[in-house]
């Protein structure tokens, strides 16, 4: 066995360091995705023509390519494309979380725009009719509805985030993955990515259980 128990108990510490630096990935995406996925959906069904292509060619670039070249374009592009004088040297953590933010956008994007587009118009009416704005209608009568409707695909994609966070590894972010890896190949052994894998699934464990009781708390719109 590579490791004695204290080997073993250091080997947990350090990669419980790197599950901290991936949760920062995972909360400031969702902090970030959540509300830039609202904006780009109201701004692909209600802006002018100018703004509804630009939020589609958006959504079509964030979705048709892979999330990793994401990561590496937002690092390396600012600097090696733009003019000398202009020319930007973002930090690792931060490239990730911009380039983990915008795709994650496109996806939430979709999925708000199908959960605002299933409202049938009649509570649209239904609503003007009883002296709502626009503005109370959407808040009051459409986004809580819409919010219960979305919860499911929007917990998959943030159960998926989980996972993504190791993909910040390939800008040589010192988070859980790319820990485990680097112990697992100094002592030859999957001892570290076995501990990687469970912290993993416990992470996922916990993001489902909180998901399943906010779809609980939201029952009540049938």
């Amino acid at each position: 066995m590579p490791y004695d128990w204290p080997g073993l108990i250091n080997l947990i510490l350090l990669l419980i360091d790197g599950t901290k630096i991936a949760l920062k990935v995972f909360f400031l995406t969702l902090i970030f995705s959540l509300p830039l996925g609202l904006v780009t959906a109201l701004g692909r069904m209600y802006g002018n023509r100018l703004i509804k292509g630009l939020m589609k060619f958006y959504i079509l670039i964030m979705r048709g390519t892979p999330l990793i070249l994401q990561l590496s374009f937002v690092y390396f592009a600012p600097y090696f494309l733009l003019p000398e004088g202009l020319r930007i040297n973002f930090d690792r953590f931060v490239a990730a979380i911009i380039a983990c933010s915008l795709n994650y956008a496109a996806y939430f994007a979709e999925i708000f725009r199908g959960g605002i587009e299933s409202i049938s118009q009649g509570q649209y009416e239904a609503a003007a009719v009883l002296g709502f704005s626009k503005r109370q209608t959407f808040m009051r009568i459409v986004l809580p509805q819409v919010v219960k409707r979305i919860l499911p695909p929007v917990s998959n994609e943030i159960i998926t985030l989980v996972k993504d966070t190791a993909l910040v590894s390939t800008l040589g972010i010192a988070e859980l993955y790319r820990l485990a890896t680097g112990e697992a190949s100094r002592v030859v052994s999957p001892i570290p990515f076995l501990i990687a894998g469970m912290i993993y699934l416990l992470w996922n464990w916990v993001v489902t259980e909180i998901l399943l009781k906010a779809e609980k708390k939201l029952a009540y719109y049938k």
